[in-house]
């Protein structure tokens, strides 16, 4: 794995002056530019929606981890988007699209389980009361 990360940095290299060969300098600097000025945008645009429902679950409303993470994520993408090389861009394509995020998040860590919302409770529990005593092993014949 420590491999791998120490050669990414080359292989984004490798990938951009191979995009040079097939189109033009120039291109390239577009490219690196322009995707430069989209993982900002992003960033920003994640960053205010991210403090506006923070500033909503701090006035009572239930936020699901869903959406913390959703905005996690395409903040990272942002941050994926900053850096030159088509490997990130493509990572960050994939973090982009919402099911395909939510798939891979499932595939890699498992079913995250939903916040509990009395309101969308619809079992039938009921509560039980009544009087208890502790019994320790030390009492039982």
């Amino acid at each position: 794995m420590g491999f791998l990360i120490m050669l990414l940095p080359w292989l984004e290299l490798l990938t951009l002056v191979e995009l040079g060969i097939l189109t033009s300098a120039l291109t390239v600097l577009v490219y690196v530019f322009v995707t430069v000025l989209l993982g900002m945008a992003i960033l920003r645009r994640q960053g205010r929606g991210m403090f506006e429902r923070l500033r909503q679950a701090q006035d009572g409303r239930i936020i699901g981890p869903e959406l913390l993470l959703d905005d996690m994520a395409l903040g990272f993408a942002g941050l994926l988007l900053i850096f030159p090389g088509m490997i990130s861009d493509l990572v960050a394509l994939i973090v982009m699209i919402g099911p395909l995020r939510r798939r891979l998040a499932n595939a890699l860590i498992g079913p995250q389980p939903e916040a509990y919302i009395p309101e969308r409770d619809t079992s039938g529990h009921e509560t039980i009361e009544g009087v208890y005593r502790q019994v320790d092993d030390r009492d039982s014949p």
